[in-house]
C-alpha cells in the first residue's frame, strides 16, 4: 500500500542491550584428583559473570602452568572453577599441610573395622569421637570428647571424591590444638571410636557420660549384693519311709512369700 502523504511509516523501536560484564576464569577440562599436576591439556578458558567471579579464581591458563608445577589438593571435576584453595602454590607440595584451614591441627588416631563404622568413613566426611574406658568389670563409661570433627585423610589417602568404603587402621582429623590434646590424652585412657554424622549437619549435640547403670547392669558391689538371696529355708524330701530336711537359700521374694504362707 502506498504511503500517503503527510504522514510517515511507524519506525520499530531500538531495544537497548545492556552489555554484559563478562570475564574469562580458568575451568578444568578433565577430572581431578588429589595429587594430579595440572597441565595445560586439563584446563580450559570460559566466559564467566563478572560479578560472581569465585574468590581464587584465575583468568589464564598461563596463571597456573607457566611457572613452577602446581598440583590438585582436592577433586575437581570437569566445568569446575580451579580455585587457588584448591591448588598448591608454585612449587609446593600436595601434602596434608597444605590442606588445612588456618589456626588448625592434623591429629591422627588408631581404628578397627568397628572404630572405623565399618570402613565407610571417608576423607571429607564429618565425624563425632567417643571415649570408652573400663576401669574394672563394674565401672565403665563412653562419653563424646570431640563433635563435628572433618576427615582430611584414612591410611594416607586424602582424595574426597573416594567413593568406595575400606577398612583402614588409621584416620587423620583436622582440629584446633585443644582438640589434638583432647585425642591425644583420650587415645591414652580408653579406646576412641567413630561416629559418621549425615552429611551437611553441623550443630552440636548436647551429651552426657553412659556407664553401666544406663544399661541396667549394676555397677558396685553393692548393687550386685542386692540380687543375691538373702535368705533360707528347710525343704523336707521324702524317700520312701524316711523324710529328710535340708536348709537352702532364697530369695527375698520367696522368703517373704514362705513367711506370709507361715502366718
Amino acid at each position: 500500500m502506498a504511503q500517503q502523504p503527510g504522514r510517515t511509516a511507524h519506525a520499530k523501536p531500538r531495544i537497548n542491550k545492556k552489555p554484559t560484564n563478562t570475564a574469562t576464569i580458568v575451568v578444568a577440562s578433565k577430572p581431578l584428583r588429589f595429587g594430579n599436576e595440572l597441565t595445560a591439556g586439563q584446563l580450559s578458558e570460559v566466559e564467566w559473570p563478572g560479578k560472581s567471579l569465585p574468590a581464587g579464581a584465575f583468568a589464564k591458563v598461563a596463571d597456573i602452568v607457566g611457572g613452577a608445577k602446581r598440583i590438585a589438593l582436592t577433586a575437581i571435576e570437569p566445568n569446575e572453577p580451579v580455585l587457588s584453595s584448591k591448588i598448591t602454590g608454585p612449587g609446593q607440595r600436595a601434602t596434608l599441610s597444605a590442606m588445612l584451614r588456618d589456626g588448625l591441627k592434623a591429629a591422627t588416631v588408631r581404628v578397627n573395622d568397628i572404630d572405623g563404622v565399618g570402613g565407610f568413613v571417608l576423607p571429607g566426611d564429618h565425624v563425632d569421637i567417643a571415649l570408652t574406658r573400663q576401669v574394672d568389670k563394674a565401672n565403665g563409661s563412653t562419653e563424646i570428647v570431640l563433635q563435628n570433627v572433618r576427615v582430611l585423610a584414612i591410611d594416607q589417602i586424602a582424595d574426597e571424591r573416594l567413593d568406595k568404603p575400606s577398612v583402614v587402621k588409621a584416620v587423620t582429623l583436622e582440629v584446633d590444638v585443644v582438640g589434638a590434646q583432647k585425642l591425644s590424652l583420650a587415645a591414652s585412657i580408653g579406646s576412641l571410636s567413630l561416629m559418621l554424622r549425615k552429611a551437611g549437619e553441623a550443630n552440636n549435640q548436647f551429651t552426657r557420660r553412659i556407664t553401666l547403670n544406663d544399661l541396667g547392669t549394676p555397677s558396685t558391689p553393692a548393687a550386685q549384693d542386692a540380687k543375691a538371696p538373702t535368705g533360707r529355708t528347710t525343704v523336707s524330701v521324702r524317700r520312701a519311709a524316711t523324710t529328710q530336711e535340708y536348709s537352702v537359700p532364697v530369695e527375698t521374694t520367696n522368703l517373704q512369700a514362705a513367711n506370709d504362707g507361715d502366718r
